[in-house]
């Protein structure tokens, strides 16, 4: 009988349902700002700004940048953990793309918000 070693932290199932459910997500967002702006596109900044300012968009909004940041998180990870053998050149990448998306996050943070 053959005993594998565990290798690895065994995201497996979760992390591919997380994928799953945050495209999902960016789906609906995605067709309901595409009806909503074929519906009533705005034509100015003001406009712009009038429509991202409601109390319903900028939640939504909030949930697709949490979603996205998410699944890209998953799949930057994945490729890290497939493609590169060496394990601190992995956690170096992998540590500089989790930097890098809480600078997205904040920076999103900020223009929804500020």
């Amino acid at each position: 009988m053959v005993k594998q070693a565990p290798v690895g932290a065994h995201y497996g199932l979760r992390d591919w349902l997380a994928q799953r459910i945050t495209a999902i997500v960016m789906i609906f967002y995605s067709a309901y700002m595409l009806a909503l702006l074929l519906w009533c596109p705005p034509h100015t900044h003001a406009g712009w700004k009038a429509l991202f300012s409601g109390m319903f968009i900028r939640p939504l909004t909030a949930v697709l940048l949490v979603a996205l940041l998410y699944h890209a998180w998953v799949g930057v990870r994945d490729i890290w953990m497939d493609y590169v053998k060496n394990a601190g050149v992995r956690l170096a990448l992998q540590t500089a793309t989790l930097l890098i998306l809480v600078f997205y996050a904040a920076w999103a943070a900020t223009i929804l918000w500020g």
